[in-house]
């Protein structure tokens, strides 16, 4: 822990950390200062200049997030250069800046705006020419719009220093700077994993998914089709804040009433299928572990990590387990077991997945998604798609009644809900492998070792007198060591959970975006996990194995795990792609 020193900051004598910046004391002890490049742990630059504050003996205004505090450093936030400068400041930035507001993605939630708000800036002293760019729309999952970019530079820093991915970076020099591609590609024809992150770390609608509400909507619209809608775990952790609910507020029940009233047939939890995944991924390892199969066995839920591994990593693909992500899963199911079930035709079938992944979108056009000639999921959509959906219909969202999923799926296990937190597959699946290699039921079924937010977990879990050497690793720069240790022999696991998003899930790219004061305060990835834990804790099923869904699906139709059918419909394979 650092040593204190003393500073003031306007006039308030204060004792802080010595290896605080000025933002970061400010901040601690109730002070607002405004900023638009800095984002906590990931951009610190001090470009936007957004941040200044004055200094006494310094010869110029100094940007807060960056400038170290010392003894008897005294500082002032709010004097009348310092506001005046911030005004030119965000004037500047305003006039180069396509002011299109009230049709923007983010309108009402851009940090942009909010400043200008907040600094009074309704009127711009600076109009001249502007730059002109055309939007890439190509990817199916994020579009990038230059006319709304501000240079903050957080989703380089994002893209490059914490996913490793390193796809997108500043170019040109002085009025023609903009963020692009190497060769002007298109992000679709890039290493881009549509991870998201980058969207979520943009401060204005330079950033966005692609929208595909409309197409759902006309699927409901349509008589001819019977559209089902799954929700993946950490939708609902995330969904409430949309509509005013504090950060990590479970909202299940009224997700599930809100869904209904859109207009869907059926209305089932992706953490279904969460649980055949589990049942599928217990059983590979088993078998990998038992017949000496390629190890370490590599988790394959998360479509950005899986991407980043066929660009980056190709010599691991044997590695990934060859089961696909959940919702792709309970898709081929839906449109098989339980088409054939309700005598429904499968190719009326249009399924949807509300996804808090935006990679998500990408994974769901993949060819080796698709079963007897039917893709297993038809649409996919963001939970700030969603909210959208919800506000158009007129839903009070806030005034819905808790509501259950329909039947037959409305069950599913603790171990389904937790998928959405980084370490949570892991959990899962040692749950089920424990009680399968021990021959019965262990009590103990909280894996704390391999939950938390720290960016590589490793355990031993004892499991039927076998050793099973875990890790976890989330964010795929963290990704990115961990594999670079195992391949030179620095590490040596059994099995691994890899996420693209710090936190997982309940962080992802299709969440609601958290402005970037808020982050300084508040840890959304501990937060929203809190919501899968807890409702984990109260569920009565808790482990994938013990659903009656499970045993009854198993029995009815796929035999057990990894059956012909089963690898038929829910396991898949995976391929090299190019560098760049």
């Amino acid at each position: 822990m650092a040593d204190n020193v003393n500073i003031k900051i306007n006039g308030i004598e204060l004792s802080v950390p010595a290896d605080y910046t000025v933002l970061e004391a400010a901040r601690e002890n109730g002070i607002d200062i405004p900023t638009l490049c800095y984002l906590k742990d990931i951009s610190k630059t001090g470009s936007c200049r957004m941040c200044i504050v004055e200094i006494k003996g310094a010869r110029a205004l100094q940007a807060a997030c960056v400038y170290p505090v010392s003894e008897g450093l005294e500082v002032m936030t709010n004097t009348k250069k310092v506001r005046d400068q911030r005004r030119v400041t965000l004037e500047l930035l305003l006039s180069t800046h396509e002011k299109k507001c009230l049709s923007c993605i983010r309108n009402k939630s851009c940090e942009l705006q909010s400043l200008s708000e907040e600094l009074g800036v309704d009127s711009i002293e600076f109009e001249g020419d502007m730059n002109s760019f055309e939007i890439d729309d190509v990817s199916p999952s994020i579009v990038r719009d230059n006319n709304k970019c501000i240079l903050c530079r957080r989703c380089v820093n994002m893209c490059k220093d914490v996913q490793t991915v390193a796809v997108i970076d500043t170019m040109q020099r002085g009025f023609n700077t903009r963020v692009g591609t190497a060769f002007e590609k298109a992000l679709s024809d890039t290493a881009c994993v549509n991870c998201g992150q980058c969207i979520v770390s943009c401060p204005t609608g330079a950033l966005r998914e692609k929208d595909n509400t409309q197409e759902i909507w006309d699927a409901i619209a349509d008589d001819d089709k019977y559209v089902v809608v799954q929700t993946a775990p950490a939708v609902r952790a995330g969904l409430g804040e949309e509509f005013g609910f504090p950060i990590g507020t479970p909202v299940t029940g009224k997700m599930a009433a809100a869904l209904r009233r859109l207009g869907f047939d059926k209305t089932f939890d992706t953490d279904t299928g969460a649980d055949l995944t589990i049942m599928e991924e217990a059983n590979e390892l088993l078998e990998r572990i038992q017949n000496g199969g390629k190890l370490p066995m590599i988790t394959s839920c998360s479509p950005g990590w899986i991407k980043f591994c066929e660009h980056n990593f190709p010599d691991f693909l044997d590695n990934l387990s060859s089961c696909k992500s959940p919702h792709e899963m309970f898709g081929a199911v839906i449109k098989s077991y339980y088409a054939k079930k309700n005598n429904i035709d499968p190719k009326k079938i249009f399924v949807v997945s509300v996804m808090p992944c935006v990679a998500k979108k990408f994974e769901a056009g993949r060819p080796e998604m698709e079963s007897d000639g039917l893709r297993d999921v038809d649409a996919v959509i963001s939970t700030r798609e969603l909210a959208r959906m919800i506000k158009q219909a007129g839903i009070m969202f806030d005034r819905l009644p808790d509501e259950e999923f329909d039947v037959p799926f409305e069950r599913a296990s603790g171990a389904g809900v937790i998928f959405g937190a980084t370490g949570g597959v892991m959990e899962a699946a040692l749950r089920t492998a424990a009680d399968t290699l021990g021959g019965k039921s262990v009590e103990e079924i909280e894996y704390n070792d391999v939950r938390g937010v720290e960016g590589i977990k490793e355990a031993t879990v004892n499991m039927g007198g076998i050793d099973v050497k875990v890790a976890v690793a989330h964010g795929l720069g963290n990704a990115r060591k961990l594999l670079n240790n195992i391949r030179e022999g620095k590490a040596d696991y059994h099995f691994i959970e890899i996420m693209a998003c710090s936190g997982g899930c309940v962080n992802g790219g299709g969440q609601p975006i958290v402005p970037s004061r808020l982050k300084m305060d508040i840890d959304v990835r501990t937060e929203r996990a809190k919501a899968l834990y807890s409702e984990d804790r109260d569920s009565k099923i808790r482990k994938s194995h013990e659903n009656p869904d499970m045993t009854l699906l198993y029995e009815d139709f796929f035999e057990k795990p990894g059956s012909h059918l089963a690898h038929e419909l829910l396991h898949t394979t995976y391929k090299e792609r190019g560098r760049f």
